[in-house]
């Protein structure tokens, strides 16, 4: 049943990405901004039927929940390296922080840098931890000692609100790459991304969406090196050539080579800068993937071979976002009537793609970028789902004893909400710069996730109150910040000024969190509390030696 319903739901998805540009309304303005490019359309769709056959590969060997969430614990620690990279070099990375670059120069190079940071913390202080302590979802570490309910609520609201910020951002980028490529309606294209996510998780889980993210990874690292490249030749590989030309033919000069285009004070500068290093440690869909690995030995280097890719690719990225301004901003070719770039400047990449490779790599790089959304959106969605069918369904609600199947009956009804939600949401913040998009959802698990995750790991006095207690603090307020923030405040309900006036609410949010679980935790006096304290001795030999996590992983 499974196979063939399978069958019919690739096969519609792959006819619907190749008939694209049929079904393109006769919009005027959109057809004379960018002409049916075959070649690319022919790539685009060559991949999307590659990665549903791999899916259908998938979908046969996913027959128990460990199989769906974590692809049994068989990839190995080169393999995850490359499948982390391929999650975290996302639209935000690649279209965003080039994005952010072509418009304010070398401001652009903090996303590069924050994202990049949060990476030793978790290889030093999280990684073996997490791999011996957890399961499926990083609500099995921050539960480890404490009572199951109120932590796995937390965890799931944490996990939830975390994964559809990041999702905006993905869809956003999806849906103006399509637009640009198929002449599609913004709607249609991101309701055409919906549709394939859903297909690679409900039917491949964790194995398919590894190896896509892989693939993805070795192409995406293959396309931005020769961007990169393509442009320092230009330049006789002279870095200083290369900004010396962008600052003659930006709008803004010499104001692109030093900071202030984005960060306008000192403290919205702290609060940007922690939102992205310690969003890493708390980004629900990043921790999951140290649970694919077979032991702590594993998930080390899978944090080794991941920053290794990642650090490669941000310094290439940012190569890319002042290619773009020389090459693309100073091209008439890749701007509308008003001046402006087609799609946005999230397409500046794209666009450059064009200028340096013409329409066959404009093609590679466009299915690169969707395969790059695609795989991100697909381990999202997956998290997203297996906090909700593991963390609430699984443990809390049938407390541990789910009905055989029903655990993943529960994650596909999840996937396929979370699916129609990112689509609207997609479609309601079109005008977003991706990269921005993705720092608030890093500072609302800079807030939530990641003090609790650290605090319960690492402090023998952290309590089930606390840790409640704390983390709903901080998701509570790095929320109520953003809703009040510039971007959403202004840019999306259209007032005339934000309530809060700085560009990330971590800096305060997080400290919400932090200090709410300390205090909680000291004044905390019941019962429960020293049940807490008392299992931390068990916890930490469980966390630095991994003895039991085999056996546990096993079940």
């Amino acid at each position: 049943m499974n196979a063939r319903l399978f069958s019919r739901l690739a096969a519609a998805a792959a006819l619907t990405a190749m008939a694209g540009s049929a079904l393109a309304a006769p919009d005027l303005g959109q057809a004379a901004k960018q002409a049916t490019n075959w070649t690319a359309i022919s790539m685009f769709a060559v991949f999307v039927l590659g990665t549903l056959f791999i899916t259908k590969w998938a979908a046969k060997r996913t027959r128990s929940a460990s199989d769906f969430y974590t692809a049994g614990g068989g990839i190995t620690g080169f393999q995850n390296g490359l499948a982390i990279a391929g999650d975290y070099m996302s639209a935000a990375s690649f279209l965003g922080i080039s994005a952010a670059v072509f418009a304010n120069g070398f401001d652009g190079l903090i996303y590069a840098i924050g994202f990049l940071v949060g990476w030793p913390m978790l290889t030093f202080l999280m990684a073996e931890r997490l791999r011996n302590l957890g399961r499926f979802t990083f609500a099995d570490v921050a539960a480890y000692r404490f009572a199951q309910k109120p932590v796995r609520m937390f965890a799931a609201s944490g996990t939830l609100v975390t994964v559809l910020f990041y999702l905006i951002a993905q869809m956003v980028g999806a849906g103006q790459l399509i637009k640009l490529l198929f002449g599609l309606d913004y709607y249609v294209a991101v309701v055409l991304v919906g549709v394939l996510m859903m297909v690679y998780v409900l039917f491949g889980g964790m194995t398919a969406t590894t190896w896509v993210q892989i693939i993805k990874a070795v192409m995406l690292l293959a396309g931005t090196s020769f961007m990169a490249f393509s442009v320092l030749s230009m330049y006789n590989f002279s870095l200083s050539s290369l900004f010396a030309s962008a600052v003659e033919v930006h709008a803004k000069h010499d104001a692109i080579m030093g900071p202030g285009g984005f960060i306008k004070d000192p403290i919205s500068g702290i609060s940007f800068g922690m939102a992205l290093m310690f969003g890493t440690a708390g980004l629900p869909h990043i921790l999951m993937r140290f649970f694919t690995v077979p032991n702590a030995k594993e998930a080390r280097k899978s944090v080794l071979w991941a920053t290794t890719w990642i650090g490669y690719f941000y310094a290439l990225v940012f190569i890319i976002g002042f290619g773009a301004i020389v090459l693309v901003g100073t091209n008439p070719n890749f701007k509308d009537a008003a001046g402006k770039l087609l799609g946005g400047d999230n397409m500046a990449a794209v666009h450059l793609a064009k200028a340096v490779g013409g329409d066959i790599f404009l093609g590679f790089i466009s299915a690169v970028a969707f395969a790059t959304i695609l795989a991100v959106v697909a381990g999202l969605t997956l998290s997203g789902a297996s906090a909700v069918s593991h963390d609430l369904y699984a443990t809390v609600i049938k407390k541990g004893k789910p009905a055989p199947g029903s655990e993943l009956r529960v994650s596909k009804v999840t996937t396929i909400v979370l699916g129609v939600i990112a689509v609207l949401l997609g479609i309601v913040f079109e005008k977003q710069n991706v990269a921005f998009m993705v720092s608030l959802a890093f500072a609302i698990a800079a807030s939530a996730n990641f003090p609790v995750l650290f605090m319960s790991v690492l402090w023998s006095k952290c309590t089930t109150r606390g840790a409640t207690v704390g983390g709903f603090l901080g998701l509570l307020t790095a929320v109520t910040l953003t809703v009040l923030s510039k971007s959403v405040w202004v840019d999306v309900f259209h007032n005339a000024a934000p309530i809060f006036p700085y560009t990330s609410p971590a800096l305060f949010s997080m400290t919400v969190g932090f200090l709410g679980i300390l205090i909680v935790s000291l004044t905390d006096t019941s019962k429960r509390a020293a049940i807490d304290r008392a299992g931390f001795e068990a916890q930490e030999v469980r966390s630095e030696t991994g003895i039991g996590a085999a056996a546990a992983s096993a079940h």
